[in-house]
């Protein structure tokens, strides 16, 4: 069984900043990729950033410059920097991973989400 765990959401003015953690539990054989999303309300799920296989990085346009994804040195934890936030960043974030568990196939999972909200 495997297990994403977040943590780290909360409320924060403007221009501050936060960091999301999100934890991977169980039976793992080998993380190939990991990603953070957000849903804001009434919005769409969105990517924000994403860490993959060599430790290339991606980020949503909206983020770029002010979020750093990264990973601890076993790759079953990552974290999401973010700074200079804005009311705009309002959302669940979600933590998402694709995972091999066993010798199973590799298959997608999610975390519970944690919310963050941005006052301005």
């Amino acid at each position: 069984q495997v297990q994403l765990v977040e943590s780290g959401g909360g409320l924060v003015q403007a221009g501050g900043s936060l960091r999301l953690c999100c934890a991977a539990t169980g039976s793992i054989s080998s993380i190939n990729a990991m990603r953070w999303f957000r849903q804001g309300l009434g919005k769409q799920r969105e990517l924000v950033a994403a860490i993959v296989s060599g430790g290339r990085t991606i980020y949503a346009d909206s983020v770029k410059g002010r979020f750093t994804i990264s990973t601890n040195n076993t790759k079953n934890t990552v974290y999401l920097q973010k700074n200079s936030l804005k009311p705009e960043d309002t959302a669940v974030y979600y933590c998402n991973a694709d995972v091999r568990a066993l010798s199973l196939p590799v298959r997608a999972y999610w975390g519970q989400g944690t919310q963050v909200t941005v006052s301005s």
